[in-house]
């Protein structure tokens, strides 16, 4: 019987390395993880959104010059920079090496994993991408962070020219309401759309058949979307859909990356995780399963 504490992680390894495999394959700190990927989510270009943005980037929509449809632009998701990066390489592929040139302009990116995807965009070298935002770790952040930056960027106009934030169709509301009410114009496109893999149910069953002799468990959860999948598996919901009483041993534990599927796991499920990481991070998921650990052990 392996001694490793398998954490599963709710979402597809990214290539060509993943932040979490390599963290939590870490045994720096005396603490020896599995980290195991099952993919929960399965995504899709939106084509009309995707249409839109293509004809902006073409049409180089997106500049510094006055009266350009759109200032800059925001991302907030590791998916909305594929649909981008897609549109970029696309127009490569059709001989357009100078499109677009997005050199003037801020784009504004939450956290370090979507600041690393937006950085590996292959954009015409003579264009580079102005990226700020890295040291945001949620919404609210990067809202309040773009709040000033925006308005020294655009200090000499008498207001804020529209930024285009390219997102799927979940998501919070949170930046648009912050800038707009300052009277930043904010256009969302939905670019892709999420659905839960037909497969994850029963990948998700073998991996815990699998790890039944473990001592302890940990799953990962990044989104809202295969919460409720995932408690079935786990078999913690009632007929009425709301959680039970954990399995007696309690040696299956949950940690969220953040307060948005914290707060949906409570309140659609009635559902505590043990665990919500400070910073949506890796680095703030381990810190956090880790200390939860300590605490159990001295009990």
């Amino acid at each position: 019987m392996s001694t490793k504490t398998p954490v599963f992680l709710l979402k597809t390894k990214s290539t060509p390395g993943d932040a979490y495999d390599e963290l939590f394959s870490s045994t720096d700190d005396g603490f020896d993880f599995e980290p195991v990927f099952v993919p929960v989510l399965e995504h899709h270009f939106d084509e009309t959104g995707m249409t839109r943005v293509r004809q902006v980037l073409r049409n180089n929509s997106v500049s510094s010059a006055q009266g350009s449809a759109y200032g800059g632009m925001i991302f907030t998701s590791q998916r909305a920079v594929e649909a981008f990066s897609a549109l970029i390489q696309e127009g490569a592929s059709n001989g357009t090496e100078l499109w677009p040139d997005l050199g003037g302009v801020p784009i504004y990116s939450v956290g370090p994993a979507t600041t690393r995807a937006l950085k590996a965009v292959p954009v015409p070298s003579a264009h580079p991408l102005n990226i700020f935002g890295e040291h945001t770790g949620y919404g609210t952040d990067l809202a309040q962070f773009i709040l000033k930056h925006y308005a020294e960027w655009y200090k000499d106009r008498s207001s804020m020219p529209p930024l285009l934030f390219l997102v799927g169709e979940q998501r919070r509301d949170v930046i648009p309401k912050v800038l707009g009410a300052a009277s930043y114009p904010v256009d969302e496109v939905v670019v892709y759309r999420t659905g839960v893999m037909q497969s994850f149910r029963s990948d998700f069953d073998q991996w815990l058949d699998k790890t039944a002799d473990r001592a302890a468990r940990w799953v990962v959860v990044f989104s809202p979307t295969g919460c409720e999948a995932m408690l079935s598996a786990l078999g913690v919901l009632g007929a009425a859909g709301v959680s039970t009483l954990r399995d007696s041993a309690r040696k299956t534990y949950i940690a969220t990356i953040g307060t948005t599927t914290r707060d949906h796991l409570i309140r659609e499920f009635a559902f505590h995780p043990e665990v919500c990481a400070a910073q949506p991070s890796p680095e703030g998921v381990r810190h956090g399963i880790t200390q939860f650990t300590k605490h159990l052990v001295k009990q």
